[in-house]
């Protein structure tokens, strides 16, 4: 996917919270306690966070969000109660603005997200796993956390149990495709927030493929990002692969958590994984208003056979292709 989420929360600056008033009304899914599955919940959140919110990069070089602990903590601080801090976490995503933002400097370091068009159900229950588990943090937080606010971090929650997790060939399969999509997310943000989209667009056209073979190396595995509408004609979709992305594009209507299609053939597995715009991917893969005339006109020179425009939020942009050798 060309294009990743940018985060709201910062970890350096503290400003106004949110209407509580609002939070508490909002009509998004409560939880109970113990009411999640720990695992499935794990691999949401890995899925669908951790791209921007790494618990494992550098404290400042080339990241792109701060880690998903230190929107835990800062939400924390508004000394909530798991319900609004449910719904306070859900009610952002799906609607971002300045005035829902619980730290106003991150508007000046990363944007303002998009809007998240992930399940309500889903965003529920990340932010109920959040506040219920310790989840994965840097090394670094617990002395930045003591620098910036005076006091000691411990996280609050309870820990994940060995037997929550989830190890099954699905689940290896994911991993890949989230490695390559964070490999690939990684330096196309950093380009993006530093040198703006045309310049990311030159970057896809040379470093793309190089990264997702690289990634797929490590692995031992076959990585491809492939697309009915593909803007390189190396990411065309075969046959195959064209019949998962319809039938991804007609779950997708069901409003419910798209997951993993897995087969085997002899010794071999493959695995898809749909690629779903947001609002960052229209800006090279949208309407030619929401594009915009220089940045056409280096698709154009760069990518003289694309196809992949005039899509809309929450569309089925393509899938992660995934072939490996089956463990014995």
């Amino acid at each position: 996917m060309k294009n990743f989420i940018l985060s709201i929360i910062v970890l350096y600056t503290i400003s106004c919270a949110p209407d509580k008033a609002a939070i508490d009304a909002a009509p998004f899914p409560i939880l109970p306690i113990d009411s999640v599955d720990a695992g499935k919940t794990m691999t949401l959140i890995q899925t669908h966070c951790y791209t921007c919110h790494s618990p494992s990069a550098p404290e400042k070089k080339d990241r792109i969000a701060p880690p998903l602990v230190a929107v835990k903590a800062h939400y924390l601080q508004l000394d909530t109660s798991r319900d609004a801090f449910i719904t306070s976490i859900s009610s952002f995503l799906q609607h971002p603005s300045t005035e829902k933002a619980v730290m106003k400097g991150a508007i000046t370091r990363f944007g303002l997200m998009p809007a998240q068009q992930y399940p309500p159900q889903s965003i529920a229950l990340m932010a109920a796993f959040m506040y219920d588990y310790q989840i994965e943090e840097p090394t670094w937080f617990a002395a930045h956390w003591k620098d910036m606010n005076g006091e000691d971090w411990h996280q609050k929650g309870k820990l994940l149990l060995p037997q929550d997790k989830t190890s099954s060939i699905s689940d290896l399969a994911l991993s890949y495709a989230m490695a390559a999509k964070k490999e690939l997310g990684k330096n196309l943000m950093t380009k993006i927030q530093k040198q703006g989209t045309e310049k990311a667009l030159q970057f896809c056209n040379i470093h793309a493929l190089p990264l997702t073979d690289s990634v797929a190396k490590n692995h031992q595995a076959s990585i491809r990002r492939v697309s009915d509408k593909p803007r390189n004609p190396k990411n065309q979709a075969n046959n195959e692969e064209l019949k998962v992305i319809e039938k991804y594009k007609t779950y997708l209507t069901t409003e419910a958590e798209a997951e993993g299609q897995i087969s085997y053939v002899n010794d071999s597995v493959y695995y898809y994984y749909p690629i779903v715009t947001n609002t960052m991917c229209l800006q090279c893969h949208g309407s030619a208003d929401q594009i915009g005339k220089p940045t056409i006109a280096a698709i154009h020179q760069l990518y003289p056979k694309d196809k992949a425009i005039g899509y809309k939020e929450n569309e089925v942009r393509g899938i992660w292709s995934i072939k490996f050798k089956k463990l014995k």
